[in-house]
């Protein structure tokens, strides 16, 4: 749990904490716990983040065909990759939070928020998510970037080695979605 620019155990979350919350799986910098002091900052996140580790199967986190405008980095995205394991975070979201991740993503013009149905969403504790909420790419430019034909997953190549790649955007992410 994020509260007071520090995280917090479980054990310390309000009871009832899974109540009312939205679950939305956390990939790239949304797994970073310095983006939310950054959503508090820069657009008004409020109360605590309730975040937990995630084992994901047949999903990949990759990285996105375009630049971002802000500040010239490449966006990770996702895309169906069966047969593989990543570990991400799931936010266990109130609507207010969706809210605010909303206008960082972009929603409607460059990701959009989608209940996935690809793949599995464990937590540590052997919990399975589902249904969970992601936000997937809205956007060519938001689409996985391939190169020679293949999605570039970001457990592969660093940031900074991201940003000069070159390829393809990806006709489809490969997901399984419907409307959250």
């Amino acid at each position: 749990m994020h509260r007071e620019g520090a995280g917090h155990p479980f054990d310390e979350a309000p009871e009832g904490w899974r109540e009312n919350r939205i679950p939305v799986l956390a990939y790239g910098s949304n797994a970073c716990p310095a983006k939310i002091t950054w959503l508090r900052r820069s657009l008004g996140l409020t109360g605590p983040v309730l975040v937990a580790r995630a084992e994901c199967r047949d999903i990949a986190a990759v990285w996105a065909s375009g630049l971002r405008a802000r500040d010239g980095q490449r966006p990770a995205t996702l895309t169906a990759a069966p047969g593989v394991t990543e570990w991400h975070a799931v936010w266990f979201a109130t609507e207010d939070q969706v809210a605010v991740l909303d206008v960082c993503e972009g929603r409607g013009v460059r990701y959009e928020l989608a209940r996935l149905r690809t793949g599995t969403i464990t937590l540590d504790d052997g919990s399975r998510v589902d249904p969970v909420l992601a936000y997937v790419a809205a956007s060519e430019a938001r689409m996985p970037l391939l190169v020679e034909g293949v999605a570039v997953r970001t457990a592969d190549v660093p940031q900074a080695r991201a940003r000069l790649l070159t390829g393809v955007p990806a006709t489809s992410h490969g997901l399984a979605t419907s409307p959250p």
